[in-house]
């Protein structure tokens, strides 16, 4: 990936700001493990590195020669290898930084919270990071933020940006298809994203670069055009999702912030995360669910924009014991954290009421048609219903009511309580 040249576009940009990211070498092709250590050896990578993974993650790069290929070029490795690393708590944080005190480098071998607990851990204690992706399955390889559990609250936690992205286009084409396809999933939800970026821009003058909107949603048009290869053993098409999904990254990085990737449909996927994980039960893989509540968001937000043309909105007056019973005991200090004062209060009704035209339009002019996401996405065989990822209605209902409490942030959802729209009402 030419990096350089896509830093070359954004000199002189028009949002003022000067954009920059850490990343050197993002390199994606097929043989390329067997070639990892002469990469990293070029590009300056410390010899002395911690490398963590799991079973399944190290058992495939393995298999094409990881670990020798590091070895061969002079790499001392320490090793971390989990069982099977489901989602990435604090704890996980810890261990890692407990193993890299004596190292100059981490190596991620694999995606998601594998990737998380290693990018905090890298910031945490000024390391050298590097990622070798086993699966295009999430939009985070190249972000410098990391969503983390910590009594049972899901935040985002400033982390290193990967120095190195590497990828084997053929571990990638081999990965297994609900992983491929949860990589879609989590690109679609781009379009929920930018609107709220937008919208946020324009009701409370939050900072909005459309050169970085631009790169993210130039990232989802990539996806959507290989939607019928997804789930394939397809190199090219998984090499080219990967890049995809790199860009995404890369986009949240040069914004400074998660805007350019993520909007309500992530934070709805996040409300349901943690009351899994409270509860003990699997919360399924971040882009799987991210997709089912990007369809869900899609409908809500079109809908809304078809029949609410006028608007008068009310000061925002949260009832806030029946939002805390809707939250643990230990998530509740998050949730008044985030809320005090609430973001809400940035937010001028007159400014709102005139506004509305034009949010309306901007949702039907840039929201996909919601039959026309939906058979993308069973095409690229993502899961659509809530039920595929284990929601029922009524924590479907729940997570539309209460997510927006858990992020300090303008979304179209948090201001529905002041225009007086139920979102379940709006699913039809």
């Amino acid at each position: 990936m030419d990096l350089q040249s896509l830093l070359h576009s954004l000199e002189n940009c028009p949002c003022g700001k000067k954009h920059t990211f850490d990343t050197k070498v993002v390199e994606i092709f097929s043989g390329l493990t067997a070639h990892t250590g002469e990469i990293l050896e070029r590009a300056g990578f410390p010899r002395k590195v911690l490398l963590v993974a799991d079973d399944n993650t190290f058992g495939v790069a393995e298999k094409e020669g990881l670990t020798a290929s590091l070895a061969a070029s002079g790499f001392e490795l320490k090793k971390l290898i989990y069982r099977n690393m489901k989602y990435a708590r604090v704890e996980q944080v810890r261990e890692v930084e407990a193993l890299a005190g004596d190292v100059d480098g981490i190596i991620s071998v694999g995606t998601g919270s594998l990737n998380d607990i290693c990018r905090v851990s890298s910031f945490e204690l000024d390391k050298k990071f590097c990622i070798f992706a086993t699966a295009p399955s999430m939009d985070g390889f190249a972000s410098d933020t990391a969503p983390i559990i910590e009594n049972n609250f899901k935040n985002s936690w400033k982390a290193r940006q990967p120095m190195v992205i590497l990828a084997d286009t053929k571990i990638l084409a081999e990965s297994p298809a609900e992983l491929k396809a949860a990589g879609y999933g989590d690109m679609v939800a781009k379009y929920i994203g930018i609107l709220d970026w937008r919208i946020s821009h324009m009701l409370i003058d939050e900072y909005y670069c459309d050169r970085v909107a631009g790169i993210t949603l130039g990232a989802l048009e990539k996806c959507i055009a290989l939607t019928d290869k997804v789930t394939a053993n397809d190199e090219e098409a998984a090499g080219a999702i990967m890049e995809a999904l790199v860009l995404s990254g890369l986009a949240m990085k040069l914004a400074m912030s998660s805007r350019p990737a993520s909007g309500a449909e992530h934070v709805v996927s996040h409300y349901w995360e943690c009351y899994k994980v409270t509860r003990g039960i699997w919360p399924e893989y971040h882009g799987k669910k991210v997709g089912v509540a990007t369809l869900l968001i899609n409908r809500i937000y079109r809908n809304v924009a078809q029949r609410v043309k006028k608007i008068d909105p009310v000061k925002d007056a949260p009832d806030w014991t029946d939002i805390y019973a809707h939250f643990t005991p230990d998530q509740i200090p998050d949730v008044k954290k985030l809320n005090n004062p609430s973001i809400t209060d940035k937010v001028d009704l007159e400014r709102l009421k005139k506004c509305w035209p034009e949010i309306r339009k901007l949702i039907l002019d840039s929201l996909p048609d919601n039959g026309v996401l939906l058979d993308e996405m069973k095409r690229a065989g993502c899961a659509t219903e809530p039920a595929e990822v284990h929601v029922d209605p009524q924590l479907l209902a729940d997570g539309l009511h209460y997510h927006a409490y858990m992020r300090y942030r303008i979304l179209l959802t948090r201001l529905m309580p002041m225009i007086g729209i139920d979102p379940v009402d709006y699913l039809d």
